[in-house]
């Protein structure tokens, strides 16, 4: 009933849609009923007793009972599904923004295949509930309790006769209903994870086929496959054994009709007439128990799957952000850490970090793999928050900002450059609506990706394929650059931003990437020393601690990390044992330890 309660605060916005269809249905319901009074009339009063002058009125009367019963189907039919649409429309809506609104620790434990299995699947379970089982649901239930009237009416011994099977009917049902609703749960839970192994699959495509790999997926595949069977099997099975059972007992309320009514016609107690329209009433009530177990297949499939669309909705992803939030009308861009420690799964990833970056200040951070240098930065953008200490930006805590604000005052070019399908301006252009064509250029020569997106057969136009297929690496990491430096943000993000292009490339992109960091709070990460040698700051990183921080000749000068960092990249010009005093990769100069 969860489930069910839920759904109405969607169906509520179309109350009136939702009364009047079911008032329709309920008509249809009732001219339903119509049918085999008339036809009992016909027999008893113009077959029997040659009453002919009403034949015309019968026969007419069947007709429009029939014509009408048809519209009112066809109109209940068509209202539910409008709103059935409607209403997962809105479902939609709002899971697509919950999870829009979700923090990146959701997204780290979350899989794509499973959050599309919700998105698609599970919506469907609710809308064919809402089209075809509720429907039914009620129909049955009016038709139930009305012909049973009826049929008491007309002969109490014989509706009583041919409605005791009904309890055994009723207990098989319940049965039935407890059995299917696991099943569904566990093919709705085995479907998200058939959809997580082929997003993930048919994402690391190129991965399989550089390896050879083929054959193995093909195995893994056949398994999940055999899985997604069983799980389905056992839901057909329950269909096959109690389908069957429920058909047998409503049908042995006509074997019970024919035997004992037939004995009341012979003994004068029944009309032909009146068991003729007993059978009409009674297969109309028959035919809603054959359905039962569609009705409560249809009804566990939608709660199953409600189950899983509401523990989304209800699951608290994103960041909390305070009733009076900071949003200032012009950001400076001055950054501080302020004894961070930061947490990611119990491990401490920062600790004690202190960073003070005025605005317009360029700091670059150093470490091996795994040191926290990308978590600086998340933490500056918020996507986490600290367990110890505060991240300020202009002097407030970004816990007290608003996270649209913040967000939109820094660019970031994120260390997995991810492109969307639509044509290259558009996503230079995606951190800014109000770009012209003229700013989308501009960005793009900055980061020199102009002249390789004239190559292409439409230019700016042009649609790259899904996460940017069809480009290179350099080139994906260009476009990422200008679609970070279009937003024009007084604090600059650049994590490992020229990792994937050439050397040639990355001195031109860091030339150009010189004059736009002029008045910007800039934050490098980078594993080239080239990239970082003209920061005001650099800072090196070990196990999430800094272990030395300093400009370019001061580390050097220290010779520590950084100056092992130095002597592995540039080994072939360094000597050894020689104190370092020049060093510098300007385009008229050579990188020396001298």
């Amino acid at each position: 009933m969860d489930v069910f309660k839920r759904l109405w605060t969607y169906v509520r916005p179309y109350k009136l849609q939702f009364i009047l269809t079911t008032i329709v249905l309920l008509a249809a319901v009732g001219v339903g009923m119509v049918g085999p009074y008339l036809t009992g009339l016909l027999i008893d009063r113009v077959i029997r007793a040659g009453e002919l002058d009403l034949l015309r009125l019968l026969t007419v009367g069947l007709v429009t009972a029939s014509v009408v019963g048809s519209v009112l189907q066809y109109t209940h039919g068509y209202s539910f599904e409008d709103l059935s649409q409607k209403v997962i429309y809105s479902i939609r809506h709002d899971m697509y923004n919950h999870l829009q609104q979700a923090s990146f620790s959701f997204y780290d434990e979350a899989h794509t295949g499973e959050l599309m299995s919700r998105l698609t699947g599970d919506l469907e379970g609710v809308r064919v509930f809402m089209v075809g089982g509720f429907p039914m649901l009620v129909s049955s239930m009016v038709t139930f309790v009305g012909v049973t009237i009826v049929l008491f009416n007309m002969n109490a011994k014989l509706t009583l006769v041919c409605l005791s099977f009904s309890p055994l009917l009723a207990i098989t049902a319940v049965s039935f209903e407890k059995k299917v609703k696991q099943a569904h749960s566990d093919i709705r839970h085995q479907m998200a994870a058939f959809n997580r192994f082929l997003q993930e699959n048919i994402t690391g495509i190129r991965v399989v086929k550089a390896f050879a790999r083929e054959k193995y997926e093909i195995e893994r595949f056949r398994a999940e496959n055999s899985k997604v069977y069983e799980k389905n099997m056992i839901a057909g099975l329950l269909n096959g054994r109690f389908g069957p059972l429920l058909e047998f007992l409503s049908s042995m309320s006509v074997v019970a009709l024919v035997s004992y009514g037939g004995w009341l016609v012979m003994r004068g107690e029944m009309t032909v007439g009146i068991l003729v329209a007993f059978n009409g009433y009674l297969w109309s009530l028959i035919w809603p128990m054959r359905q039962l177990g569609m009705l409560l297949n249809l009804t566990g499939w939608a709660i199953s799957s409600g189950q899983r669309i509401f523990n989304l909705l209800d699951t608290n992803v994103s960041m909390p952000v305070k009733p009076n939030a900071y949003k200032p009308d012009k950001v400076r861009g001055d950054v501080r850490f302020d004894k961070v420690t930061f947490k990611y799964g119990g491990d401490i990833v920062l600790e004690d970090i202190n960073i003070d970056a005025p605005a317009g200040k360029k700091v670059a951070i150093m470490g091996a793999t795994g040191a926290g240098k990308t978590s600086i930065v998340n933490l500056i953008c918020r996507f986490y928050d600290p367990q110890k200490g505060r991240v300020l930006v202009d002097g407030v805590d970004v816990r007290d900002w608003d996270l649209k604000t913040l967000r939109r005052n820094v660019s970031v070019v994120m260390q997995e450059t991810f492109l969307f399908s639509d044509t290259i301006a558009n996503n230079i252009a995606y951190g800014n609506d109000n770009a012209s064509m003229d700013e989308i250029v501009a960005a793009a020569k900055a980061a020199r990706a102009h002249d390789f997106i004239m190559e292409m057969p439409q230019g700016y136009d042009t649609i790259v394929g899904e996460r940017g297929v069809g480009l290179s690496g350099g080139q994906k990491q260009r476009i990422a650059i200008a679609r970070a430096l279009l937003i024009n943000a007084p604090v600059l993000i650049l994590d490992d931003a020229t990792s994937n292009v050439d050397m040639e490339t990355e001195h031109e992109i860091q030339q150009a990437l010189k004059r736009l960091m002029v008045g910007r709070t800039t934050f490098i990460i980078a594993h080239r020393i080239s990239a970082v040698k003209d920061a005001d700051e650099i800072i090196v990183l070990e196990k999430g601690r800094i272990v030395e921080r300093g400009s370019h000749d001061q580390l050097l000068q220290a010779r520590g990390f950084y100056y092992e960092i130095f002597k592995e990249q540039y080994k072939d010009l360094v000597a050894e044992n020689v104190a370092p005093e020049l060093v510098t990769d300007d385009e008229d100069e050579v990188l020396w330890l001298g």
